[in-house]
């Protein structure tokens, strides 16, 4: 296949399906074919050279006019590459080569305002997680210091509960022990009647 600037403009690439990007195998097969096509250039400016060499060295006469390199493809113009295409072999590569950087460095700079929008997004992510996180924390902090409290005073009202009532047992106990030792006194002074005698 010629490869022509056009191609390397007009050149499509199916998107991968579950991830961003191309397919991986289409765009080496691409840059492949670049590449032959390249290497086909560069040995036709090869061999251009040494047949201008031979012919200024066996006539002293004006060499034929050679075309100058175009300076600059515009990848938003395709229709400048015929133009390159019609001048020398070594236009057209320069030309193939100057797109496909070109290329190269807008996806370069896509890939970069992507990675750092996708850095950007997490950094905020993980920064509203974080304060989420403190908030409930907090939230869960002040409920178990508030349950503490609450659990604290019902601890002192059993205390205070079971002061309460050993006092009241004490004395409830003590005034029958007080109860027994009047009436076995008042009893035991008592004479015993004697019965049947």
């Amino acid at each position: 296949m010629a490869l022509t600037p056009d191609d390397v403009v007009t050149k499509q690439f199916q998107h991968v399906r579950f991830k961003e990007g191309f397919d991986p195998d289409e765009v080496d097969d691409f840059l492949d074919e670049i590449v032959v096509e390249w290497r086909k250039t560069i040995a036709e400016n090869e061999e251009l050279k040494a047949k201008l060499a031979a012919l200024e060295s066996g006539e002293s006469a004006a060499p034929a006019p050679v075309a100058a390199p175009v300076a600059e493809v515009p990848a938003a113009a395709p229709e400048a590459a015929p133009a390159a295409d019609a001048g020398s072999p070594s236009a057209a590569s320069a030309g193939i080569i100057e797109l496909a950087q070109r290329l190269h460095d807008e996806h370069v700079a896509e890939g970069r305002a992507k990675r750092d929008q996708l850095i950007s997004d997490a950094q905020a992510q993980a920064a509203s997680i974080v304060s989420e996180a403190e908030a409930r924390g907090r939230d869960e902090i002040a409920r178990l210091e508030k349950e503490r409290a609450t659990l604290e005073g019902r601890i002192s009202e059993l205390r205070q509960f079971e002061r309460d009532y050993r006092t009241q047992l004490r004395s409830y106990i003590e005034g029958h022990l007080r109860d027994l030792d009047a009436s076995s006194t008042a009893t035991g002074s008592a004479p015993v009647p004697a019965v049947g005698l």
